[in-house]
C-alpha cells in the first residue's frame, strides 16, 4: 500500500462534487485527500466553507489548477465542459478524472483524447463507476471466458429513469441542446451505453427513432428506440425513457451456447445449453419438438439455470473508481476506465440522435462527426439560448 497522497480538486460543488468532497473528508478514499474546491457560483463558497472549513476555494477552476493546491481534478460540471476542462488540466500536468459522458459530440472528445495521448505521464480517467459493479464485472468475465460462445443478439430496456417535469424546470440548461446537448441519452443513460458496448462490443451501425419532448416540456429526447448492428449478423436493441414511472431495467444477451438475463441490475440468470443451439436444432426430431412444446420434455436435458442476486453496490462504486484513480497516480495500478474509452458511448448516443434527425442508418465506424455537429448547431440556434459549438 502506497503512502503517497493525491490532493484532489473538485470542479463544480453541486450534488456530485459535494458527494466526492464528503467521501474525501471522511477518509473514504485511500491515497487521496480533498485539496481544493472550485465553483463559479458565489453561494457555493459559503457552502464549501461550512462543510469543509480550511479547504481552499476558487471561483475559477484555472486558478485552482495553477495554485499548487491540487495534484488532480474531477470535472463535476455540465457535459459540454468536460473536454475543455480536461485539456486545460492535463496541459498543466494535473491528473484528470472526467465525469460521464466524456462530452456531447465526438469532435470535442477526439480532441480531448488526442491531447491526453500526447501527455501519457498525466493520468486521464473517466467516472464509469458501473464498471465496478460486481453484477457487470462477473458478467464481463463470463463473456470473455468464451463459455457461452458467440453473441447473437442483445437487448437492453432501461426505462427506470423516470423524471417529473419539475426535475427539468429546476435548471435552465437541463434537457436543452445548447446547455446539455441532449436528454436521456446524455444525462441518465450514458452508464448503460458504456456497459452495453463494454460487454457486447462497440456497434458498427445504428438506426433509431427518438421522441423529442414526447411526454415532457423539453427540447431534447425523452424516449429512445434504437437498433444496432455489431457486424457478422449480430444485432441489438436499446430502449430508454424518462416517462415510465414503473420502469424496467432488463438486459438480455443471447449466445450460441446460452443466454444471460439481468433484471434490475441485481438479479442475474444464466442459462447454459447442453451443447450449442444449432447442434440441438439439428438433432431434435419433430416428436421431440412436440414434447418440448407440450411441456413434456425435461428442460434440464437441454439447459441448466443458474440464478444469482447481488446486494446493491450503490455508493461504493464511486469510492472504488476514486480509489483506483488515486492508486494509478500513486503506483501505476491499471485504471478501471481509461478516459479515452469515453468516446464509445458518446458516439453511440450522438449516432442515435443523428439517425432520428436524418431518418437513416448511421455508420459508427466511419462516423459523420461534422454532420452531427452541424445538425446539433441548427437546434442550438433554434433554441436561441446558448452559443453554437465548434
Amino acid at each position: 500500500m502506497s503512502e503517497k497522497n493525491v490532493r484532489l480538486g473538485i470542479i463544480g460543488f453541486g450534488a456530485q462534487g459535494g458527494m466526492y468532497a464528503g467521501l474525501l473528508a471522511d477518509g473514504k478514499i485511500a491515497g487521496m485527500t480533498l485539496g481544493a474546491i472550485a465553483d463559479t457560483d458565489p453561494a457555493k463558497k459559503d457552502a464549501a466553507a461550512e462543510k469543509h472549513a480550511g479547504t481552499p476555494f476558487y471561483d475559477d477552476y484555472v486558478a485552482m489548477v495553477d495554485s499548487g493546491d491540487v495534484d488532480a481534478v474531477v470535472t463535476t460540471v455540465p457535459h459540454y465542459l468536460h473536454p475543455e476542462m480536461t485539456i486545460t488540466a492535463i496541459g498543466k500536468g494535473i491528473h484528470t478524472l472526467t465525469e460521464k459522458p466524456a462530452g456531447v459530440y465526438t469532435k470535442q472528445v477526439e480532441e480531448m483524447n488526442a491531447f491526453a495521448a500526447e501527455h501519457p505521464e498525466t493520468t486521464f480517467a473517466i467516472m464509469f463507476n458501473q464498471r465496478t459493479n460486481p453484477v457487470y464485472t462477473d458478467l464481463k468475465a463470463l463473456i470473455e471466458s468464451g463459455e457461452l460462445g458467440r453473441l447473437r443478439h442483445t437487448s437492453w430496456i432501461i426505462t427506470s429513469w423516470w423524471r417529473p417535469q419539475g426535475y427539468y424546470d429546476q435548471s435552465e440548461w437541463r434537457a436543452t441542446w445548447g446547455g446539455e446537448g441532449g436528454g436521456v441519452l446524455v444525462n441518465q443513460a450514458p452508464h448503460q451505453l458504456d456497459l452495453w458496448q463494454w460487454l457486447a462490443g462497440a456497434p458498427k451501425k445504428v438506426f433509431a427513432k427518438l421522441a423529442f419532448g414526447f411526454q415532457r416540456d423539453i427540447a431534447t429526447e425523452d424516449e429512445v428506440n434504437a437498433l444496432v448492428d455489431f457486424g457478422e449478423g449480430v444485432t441489438g436493441h436499446f430502449m430508454t425513457s424518462t416517462n415510465d414511472i414503473i420502469g424496467t431495467d432488463r438486459l438480455e444477451l443471447l449466445f450460441d451456447k446460452g443466454k444471460v438475463v439481468v433484471d434490475k441490475s441485481n438479479k442475474v440468470t444464466v442459462y447454459r445449453l447442453s451443447e450449442d443451439e444449432r447442434s440441438l436444432s439439428d438433432k431434435m426430431t419433430m416428436q421431440d419438438v412436440a414434447k418440448l412444446f407440450r411441456g413434456e420434455m425435461d428442460p434440464s436435458s437441454l439447459y441448466t439455470v443458474e440464478e444469482k442476486t447481488y446486494e446493491s453496490a450503490w455508493g461504493q462504486q464511486h469510492i472504488d473508481v476514486l480509489t483506483n484513480f488515486a492508486a494509478h497516480v500513486n503506483d501505476g495500478t491499471p485504471l478501471i476506465a481509461d478516459g479515452a474509452e469515453g468516446i464509445n458511448g458518446v458516439r453511440l448516443a450522438s449516432g442515435m440522435q443523428l439517425s432520428a434527425w436524418t431518418g437513416r442508418e448511421i455508420d459508427l465506424v466511419d462516423y459523420p462527426a461534422e454532420e452531427y455537429l452541424s445538425e446539433l448547431n441548427k437546434r442550438i440556434e433554434e433554441e436561441g439560448k446558448f452559443p453554437t459549438r465548434s
